[in-house]
């Protein structure tokens, strides 16, 4: 895989089919590798990616209904057989405690790795890892369920013909980038005069919800949405009901909030053509549109083009 992408292990909802495995999803970020909402099948699934348990730095599990969470007894004994060397942190949603002290000692096995139990408290909630931010919002289901996304700050790109206009370079560079000014020949440069902003990329995972603020805040000028869609519009009243979305709500989401590539998932069994979820996507969204499919990777889009400093 290359240093940011998305490798999926599933795309089903509540019930696995002959073609669709259960939810999860891997997000290689740098040295990060985030394990999302991992269902039945997930290890086996994980042997077809190159990504191996060692790789795994965190697991964020959105709520505990059993094909977003059922994968987790073997994943966490998995981490423990392969003696992983790093601490694994562990988000989930606090008021599913229960089920996760259950189910991460579903079986008896002998516990080696070091899993750092980081459960999401309060909407909004924020991590911050070393490639950025990671947070949650709550999401509108029937139990305890949050979204997540990756938010990596902006940084700056130098643009060489300033720099060279003010005789700036080698080292003297390096320092302008960190400290963010520079004494040259009796004159104060600072960075934004030889510099454009280089936007940070941003990763959101929406899972089981009907629309509510916190999709739209998770969405919100996504380089890469990951998003449910459970049912078509025919079925936007059950929809509604069970807490859910269709692939027209997802699509208009996504169109609204700036979303620049769209990955669709979690089909309902009920649908065995995937196409028509990406004719329905299509009315509302012209980006680019990922219907997913088991055990396909999805690259994280290149970055926006930088703005004037």
């Amino acid at each position: 895989m290359s240093m940011r992408e998305l490798a999926v292990l599933g795309t089903a909802s509540q019930a696995p089919t002959r073609q669709r495995n259960h939810n999860g999803y891997l997000l290689r970020w740098d040295d990060e590798v985030l394990l999302f909402d991992p269902g039945e099948g997930s290890q086996r699934q994980m042997l077809h990616t190159g990504i191996s348990a060692t790789d795994l730095t965190r697991i964020c599990v959105t709520h505990f209904h059993g094909d977003h969470c059922l994968g987790l007894p073997g994943m966490i004994q998995r981490l423990s057989l392969d003696r992983v060397p790093h601490p694994v942190a562990v988000h989930f949603p606090a008021g599913g405690a229960d089920y996760f002290a259950r189910l991460r000692h579903a079986s008896s096995f002998y516990e080696t790795a070091e899993l750092a139990v980081e459960p999401i408290e309060a909407d909004g909630q924020r991590i911050t890892l070393g490639i950025g931010t990671l947070e949650a919002r709550r999401l509108r289901h029937p139990i305890e369920t949050y979204g997540y996304r990756l938010v990596e700050p902006d940084g700056c790109r130098m643009l060489p013909e300033k720099l060279s206009a003010y005789g700036i370079a080698g080292p003297a560079v390096g320092q302008l980038l960190r400290d963010g000014l520079l004494d040259v020949d009796g004159r104060r440069v600072t960075r934004d005069e030889v510099s454009v902003t280089r936007p940070g990329q941003r990763f959101a995972f929406v899972m089981d919800t009907g629309l509510c603020e916190g999709v739209w805040a998770l969405a919100e000028h996504a380089d890469l949405l990951v998003i449910e869609s459970t049912f078509l519009e025919s079925e936007a009243a059950l929809a509604a009901e069970v807490g859910h979305l269709t692939a027209g709500q997802a699509a208009r989401v996504a169109a609204e909030s700036g979303v620049r590539t769209l990955v669709l998932t979690h089909f309902s069994q009920r649908y065995a053509d995937p196409r028509r979820f990406a004719d329905e996507a299509r009315a509302h969204f012209a980006g680019e549109l990922v219907i997913a499919e088991d055990l396909m990777t999805i690259q994280v889009p290149p970055r926006r083009v930088a703005s004037a400093g």
